[in-house]
C-alpha cells in the first residue's frame, strides 16, 4: 500500500503564477510552468544586482556571493560538489561541449542507445565521426515498450568502450532506466564512462548522482519549475579526462571553468536556491508526494488509452511510479497525432502536443514510425496537474475520437 503523504495540490498550483489563466498545460516535458518566486528573484536580482561578478565593491561582492550560492543549492540539488558541475543554456549544448573535451584515444567505442533524445545522441556521433571512434547502437527488443536493457547492453560493452549514453527515463515513453545496474555493468570495464540525460526524469524525481554512480549527468532546470538553464555533473574521479575549453589563462579546478565558454547566466542563475527551497526542509517527503499524486493522474489517462483498441501507447502501460514517470505517448489507428491534437484544442484549453520531441531514432528505427515526424500524440503532466484535469482531458480525447 502506497503510505505517502498527500500532496496539498491547490498550494502546488498557487506556487505558480501561469496556472491562473484558462490553459490547461499538459505539455510538460518539454517545459515546465515557473514558481512565482523564481520570476521574482530574477526581477530583484535585474534591478538591484545587475553587476559584472568578481569586484570588490559591495553591490558586485552580493552578486557574486548570489551566484556562488546558486551552484551550491544547485549541487546539492542532486547531491554534488559545486565543483563538479556546469551550468549553460541547454543539455544539448552542455553535452556537446562536454563531448569536445572528453579525451578519446584510437580504437574507443561508444555505446548510444536509441532511446535517446538527441541531445544525448548527437554529441557522441559527431565526435565519434571527427575522431574515427566506433558506434555501437543500444536498441531494444520490444518495439511497444522500448527500455535500456542491461542484457542488451552486456552484449555490447567490451574493453575498448569509452562511453555509455542513456536516458534516466525516455521523453517519449516516460519508462525509468536501471541506471544504477547499468552502471555498474559499465564500470566493469577499465575506461567506460557512463553519461545520462536525467532530464525526464528530475521533475518527477530525486536524483542522487553518488547513488547512482554515474559518471555524467545531465539534466534542465526549466523542466524542474526554474529559469531556462541546463546543468551538467561530472564526477570529480574524471575531471582529469576532461581538457578544458576556456582561455588558456582561466584555471581548471572546476568543471564549470573547464567546459562553460564564459559563465552562466546571471540573472538565471542565482534564482536556482528558490526552486530547490520548493521543495522544503524534507525533500524526501515531498518528493514522495509528488511520485504518489503523479501516479493517480497517470494511471486515470492510461486506463482510459488501454481501453480503446484503436490506440497504441509507446511505453510501460502500467502507472506504477517505480516503472515510469507521467510522460505518456500513444499513436491512435487512423488518425494522425497532429490531428487528434487540433481537434482537442478546438474543443477545449488542453495544451500538449505531436511529433518525435527529438527522439526520431527511436520512434523510426525501434518503432517503426512510417511519419516520424506526425510521430506520436505526447501528453506529460506533472504534479501541479489535478485529477479533474486528467479526467476531464479522457472526456475530450473520447468526444474527439468518436468523430475521428
Amino acid at each position: 500500500m502506497n503510505m505517502a503523504p498527500a500532496l496539498d495540490v491547490a498550494a502546488a498550483r498557487a506556487a505558480f503564477p501561469a496556472l491562473q489563466q484558462e490553459q490547461i498545460f499538459m505539455d510538460n516535458a518539454g517545459g515546465s510552468q515557473v514558481l512565482g518566486t523564481v520570476a521574482d528573484s530574477i526581477r530583484e536580482y535585474l534591478l538591484s544586482t545587475n553587476v559584472q561578478l568578481g569586484a570588490s565593491y559591495r553591490v558586485s561582492q552580493a552578486s557574486t556571493n548570489a551566484y556562488t550560492d546558486a551552484y551550491k543549492a544547485a549541487a546539492g540539488f542532486i547531491n554534488a560538489e559545486p565543483d563538479e558541475i556546469s551550468i549553460g543554456v541547454s543539455t544539448t549544448q552542455l553535452l556537446h561541449n562536454l563531448s569536445t573535451a572528453l579525451r578519446f584515444q584510437p580504437g574507443d567505442e561508444l555505446i548510444l542507445s536509441k532511446l535517446n533524445h538527441e541531445a544525448n545522441t548527437a554529441p557522441w556521433v559527431r565526435i565519434a565521426e571527427r575522431l574515427s571512434l566506433t558506434i555501437k547502437w543500444w536498441s531494444s527488443a520490444d518495439p511497444k515498450n522500448p527500455t535500456c536493457d542491461v542484457d542488451e547492453l552486456q552484449s555490447l560493452l567490451s574493453d575498448q568502450t569509452r562511453l555509455v549514453a542513456c536516458p534516466h527515463a525516455s521523453n517519449i515513453t516516460g519508462t525509468i532506466s536501471p541506471i544504477r545496474e547499468i552502471a555498474d555493468a559499465v564500470h566493469a570495464h577499465p575506461r567506460a564512462l557512463l553519461c545520462v540525460d536525467g532530464v525526464a526524469l528530475a521533475p518527477h524525481r530525486p536524483v542522487d548522482v553518488r547513488a547512482l554512480d554515474v559518471d555524467f549527468y545531465a539534466f534542465s532546470w526549466y523542466k524542474v519549475y526554474g529559469p531556462h538553464l541546463a546543468q551538467l555533473y561530472a564526477s570529480q574521479r574524471v575531471h582529469n579526462q576532461i581538457q578544458s575549453l576556456a582561455h588558456f589563462f582561466k584555471p581548471t579546478d572546476t568543471l564549470d571553468l573547464k567546459l562553460n565558454l564564459a559563465s552562466a547566466n546571471y540573472e538565471l542563475t542565482q534564482s536556482i536556491p528558490t526552486v530547490v527551497e520548493y521543495f522544503g526542509r524534507e525533500p524526501a517527503v515531498t518528493w514522495a508526494a509528488i511520485a504518489a499524486h503523479e501516479e493517480r493522474l497517470q494511471q486515470i489517462l492510461l486506463q482510459f488509452l488501454v481501453s480503446d483498441e484503436r490506440i497504441s501507447i509507446i511505453g510501460e502501460p502500467s502507472a506504477r511510479q517505480e516503472l515510469r514517470v507521467p510522460v505518456i505517448s500513444f499513436t491512435v489507428r487512423g488518425v494522425g497525432s497532429q490531428q487528434l491534437v487540433e481537434e482537442v484544442e478546438r474543443r477545449s484549453a488542453y495544451g500538449f502536443r505531436s511529433g518525435h520531441m527529438y527522439s526520431h531514432r527511436l520512434l523510426a528505427e525501434v518503432c517503426g514510425l512510417a511519419d516520424v515526424d506526425d510521430g506520436v500524440v505526447r501528453v506529460s503532466f506533472l504534479h501541479y496537474n489535478t485529477e479533474a484535469e486528467v479526467q476531464g482531458l479522457v472526456r475530450v480525447l473520447g468526444e474527439a475520437l468518436r468523430e475521428l
